[in-house]
């Protein structure tokens, strides 16, 4: 089967060329109003931003930075299709302002942004980024009351338009994407403790590649999850805050289409980089897969035989278990954006099973 991925160059608050309900599934992490390092991209866009943050009115600053999102959200509500899914990752921002330390609740009005566009909230998770400091702490340190507890957290914001999507009994792209029962143990809880890495846009270790200060990309483990949890093989995947390609990315690996939007398009350059060894990559993860998995029930009684592997899995509805894995990329272009067909076949066609000693 083949996959297309399309990366434009332009502002998602227009994205003329994506049908209306034509996304079953948007993956994203937009530009944290309040964060600093997105000053200047919200402050270009409307410069009452800047005027706003320069007199010290933080709220003011905080409502103009989220009105450039909602023009985002009227778009990704028009192109999602009858039951599909929105997810949004977002931290909240502490700042001093105006010589107020407080915090911007980013989620929060996300949250109300989306379900005004007639979008269900569906329950959330918590991304919480472990860190090895032993200075957790904002404010005066170890005296009270004017210390603060420091952030560690983000949100996986989940959306749904519509009612539950619906297929046709016995639908081969949705029993061959099933996920299995340990995944769907962890994946659909509401902590994850994931680090904050693995973007490799800085490869010579340095900071000389400026491409990471002006990214702030999520790291792929959200996105593959976020993918195989809330869509099904060639599906189609949206990123309107797309910058280095993760959710693209991600997209090609678990065998979905997909397309982004950035308004820079210098970032797309890592996605290039990222595919030189996609085929290996791609297989290395559908092994390491199932390989958790044959460990997962090395010990456990029962289950049910799968169809397309040498080993068993818990329930019925995974014995159809069929991961995809990259074999080749079949065309490139570039112009303003980029655009990558990607072809993929079945992994048990492909990937050997374990050789007993």
């Amino acid at each position: 089967m083949r996959t297309e991925h399309v990366l434009r160059v332009g502002d998602a608050a227009a994205m003329d060329a994506v049908a209306d309900e034509s996304v079953d599934l948007v993956v994203t992490s937009p530009p944290y109003p309040m964060i600093d390092l997105w000053d200047d991209l919200f402050a270009a866009r409307d410069p009452d931003v800047r005027a706003a943050l320069d007199a010290g009115a933080g709220d003011a600053a905080f409502d103009l930075m989220h009105a450039q999102l909602d023009a985002v959200w009227d778009e990704v509500a028009r192109v999602l299709a009858p039951g599909g899914v929105v997810c949004v990752n977002v931290g909240d921002a502490t700042r001093s302002v105006g010589g107020e330390f407080q915090q911007f609740p980013n989620h929060a009005r996300i949250v109300d942004a989306l379900r005004s566009r007639g979008l269900t909230p569906l329950p959330d998770v918590l991304w919480r980024k472990p860190t090895n400091s032993h200075t957790k702490f904002m404010g005066s340190g170890t005296l009270p009351p004017n210390a603060y507890v420091t952030l560690e957290h983000e949100y996986v914001l989940l959306f749904r338009k519509g009612g539950p999507r619906s297929f046709p009994p016995g639908d081969d792209r949705r029993y061959e994407s099933a996920f299995f029962w340990e995944e769907r143990n962890r994946w659909f809880s509401d902590l994850w403790e994931l680090r904050g890495e693995g973007q490799a846009l800085d490869p010579a270790g340095d900071g000389s590649d400026g491409r990471r200060d002006r990214s702030a990309a999520f790291p792929l483990e959200i996105p593959l999850r976020l993918i195989r949890m809330f869509s099904v093989r060639d599906d189609r995947v949206l990123d309107p805050f797309v910058g280095t390609g993760t959710t693209a990315l991600a997209a090609m690996l678990a065998a979905r289409n997909s397309v982004g939007y950035d308004l820079d398009g210098d970032l797309f350059d890592a996605l290039d980089d990222r595919l030189t060894d996609i085929q290996s990559a791609s297989r290395r993860r559908v092994i390491d897969r199932l390989d958790r998995h044959r460990a997962a029930i090395q010990d456990r009684d029962g289950g049910y035989e799968a169809e397309h592997f040498d080993f068993r899995v818990v329930t019925k509805r995974e014995r159809r278990i069929r991961p995809y894995a990259v074999d080749s990329v079949v065309e490139r272009s570039a112009g303003d954006g980029r655009r990558y067909v990607l072809e993929h076949v079945p992994a048990d066609g492909i990937i050997e099973p374990p050789h007993e000693e």
